[in-house]
């Protein structure tokens, strides 16, 4: 019997440590959950304040302080500043200063949260599900879904209390941390893995609180946990960016480094601050939270005025790559706004441009190709088209991500436009590289050319093409309804055109023109991809028209009734059947 004690006292330290875990975990959920509302609801607003405010280190300071307190997350500012230091929206310096300021936005978080507010749990649970439940605007149903997260924080918190309380009699418990009284490093090196792994260092300082204030860890021991927590907090920025450029990497290295600094600067110092921070309140909570807080406002103190040397020392450290080496990447593809749909979007929408400006060179240096016999010009838009693919890859890949996240009617039809376009364009990309270049491949081996009038004839149904590619990607972005009708238009210009020109051609065959006779097959299939790289370009149009109310199936209304009433026949309003297109 005497043996059997200890098994079951280590059986109910084990339950209590899973109960704690559970715990954790739902703390972690709730900070996913405020922070998730909060970045869709005012997502582009927030980034919209932190360009802004990065106009000098002290208002970059405020905006990161503001921000994170928001969001509570520093990791998640993190990665925003990253990207925007990345496409030079922001100095170096800013950023280092934005981030210095979200370092002490998460401890204000955590000096908010340990405060005794758990009467307040319900309220807010039950209001957020009523808001959620109820919502049908996005906005309302974030709302919703923050003030259920703030509940589960507060819920959570009072759960681990709960579960921690047997931990303060267990001699189990007191063996396992005794190694870590003694030694500080080991301490802050175990806290720093733990809230490299959880992404969030206030979830872990408030855990640290909680066990701070059951007695199951000293005072002494609790600050030394709250550095390894600050340490760990700069790592989870630091994973998430490591492949990124070098400009997206400096951000958090520079902030990593900076905690580090400050870890090494007071760990020394804990025992004789001890007695000076349990002024600030007569239990351990609060001195916690204040000796939390305390250290990001030194960090800020002694780095806001250095933050050029440490500008200067994230570029040598991280240098620029040479510029052929990110060609072929994405450039406006932010992971860091996937919890802002709209922003997101809009993002795609930049790399979805550039994709078409790739493929406006592919299309303008055809007509070149074909008129020159140029082999080169060939081999380089083949070697555009491997960017292009690429491109289509990316956005494809970064909008399957996004999928993951609830959208609004706009931004799931925004969502579909962009793919459905990114094809297009990828297709046209295909034409011109696996079907035009090889047609020109044959025109070069053979050293034909057309006839003059033929040449002309390619050239002016070119530039029509291109024409119609810079009124797609002008329909792309801005849904103009006008822009959309006028390109759909196109399509019957382009039609008539193709017609015109092969019945051109077939006439110089029937004279016996040589040199039409020679290229006709080159001719007319050269006519027939420009006119498929048309039709892939007016698809952008019709959810444009189809949400106005404008297509009859593929056609518009307007020019339907037109057309009936030029063949006598009755128009398509006068029966309930749609016109066929």
């Amino acid at each position: 019997m005497a043996g059997a004690r200890p098994a079951g006292g280590t059986f109910e330290v084990m339950e209590t440590i899973l109960n704690i875990f559970g715990g954790v975990a739902l703390l972690l959920w709730g900070i996913r959950m405020v922070r998730t509302g909060v970045s869709r609801s005012f997502g582009a607003e927030l980034r919209q304040v932190l360009t802004v405010s990065a106009r000098n280190r002290v208002t970059a300071f405020g905006a990161g302080l503001a921000i994170t307190a928001a969001i509570q997350s520093s990791t998640a500012t993190a990665m925003i500043v990253s990207s925007f230091a990345g496409q030079a929206l922001i100095s170096g310096i800013a950023a280092y200063a934005i981030m210095l300021g979200a370092d002490v936005g998460t401890a204000v978080v955590v000096q908010v949260l340990s405060f005794d507010l758990q009467w307040l749990s319900p309220v807010l649970i039950l209001v957020g599900v009523i808001l959620f439940m109820g919502a049908d605007k996005s906005r309302r149903k974030n709302t919703g879904r923050i003030m259920i997260g703030l509940g589960l924080v507060l819920l959570s918190l009072r759960l681990i209390v709960l579960a921690s309380a047997p931990l303060r009699a267990s001699e189990t418990v007191s063996v396992l941390l005794q190694p870590l009284a003694s030694e500080p490093i080991m301490a802050i090196v175990l806290v720093a893995a733990l809230t490299w792994a959880s992404h969030s260092s206030v979830a872990i300082v408030l855990l640290i609180i909680s066990l701070g204030s059951m007695q199951v860890i000293s005072l002494q021991m609790a600050i030394v946990m709250v550095l390894g927590a600050n340490l760990g907090g700069g790592l989870a920025a630091v994973g998430l960016t490591m492949k990124a450029p070098p400009a997206n990497r400096r951000v958090p290295l520079g902030n990593l480094a900076m905690r580090a600094v400050g870890v090494i600067v007071v760990m020394p110092f804990v025992p004789y601050l001890v007695p000076y921070l349990s002024l600030f309140g007569d239990t351990p909570g609060p001195v916690i939270a204040t000796a939390h807080l305390a250290f990001n406002v030194f960090l800020a103190a002694l780095f806001l005025p250095l933050l050029d040397i440490v500008a200067g020392l994230g570029r040598r450290l991280v240098p620029e790559l040479e510029a052929a080496n990110d060609a072929m990447e994405p450039r406006y593809l932010d992971r860091a706004a996937l919890d802002t749909p709209a922003v997101a979007l809009n993002c795609a929408a930049r790399e979805t441009l550039r994709m078409g400006d790739e493929v406006r060179h592919m299309l303008k240096a055809t007509e070149e190709v074909f008129r020159t016999n140029d082999g080169d010009a060939k081999q380089r838009i083949e070697n555009t088209d491997d960017l292009v693919d690429r491109l289509h890859e990316a956005i494809k890949m970064y909008l399957t991500h996004l999928s993951t996240e609830e959208f609004d009617a706009l931004e799931s039809e925004r969502c579909v436009e962009i793919l459905s376009f990114t094809t297009n364009l990828e297709h046209i990309g295909d034409i011109i590289d696996k079907n035009l270049m090889e047609l020109a491949g044959k025109k070069i081996k053979a050293r034909t050319a057309f006839s003059p009038e033929g040449q002309r004839e390619i050239r002016d149904f070119h530039e029509h093409i291109l024409a119609n590619l810079d009124l797609a990607m002008s329909v792309f972005m801005s849904s103009d309804l006008e822009l959309a009708r006028r390109l759909l238009r196109e399509k019957t210009v382009i039609r008539d055109l193709e017609r015109q020109y092969v019945q051109n051609h077939f006439q110089r065959i029937g004279e016996g023109r040589a040199d039409s006779i020679q290229t006709s097959s080159l001719h007319l299939d050269v006519l027939r991809d420009l006119k498929r790289i048309n039709s892939h370009l007016t698809s952008v149009v019709y959810p444009i028209l189809e949400r106005a109310g404008e297509l009859a199936d593929s056609r518009l209304i307007d020019d339907a009734v037109d057309e009936h009433e030029r063949s006598g026949l009755p128009a398509p309003g006068s029966t309930d059947r749609p016109l066929e297109a």
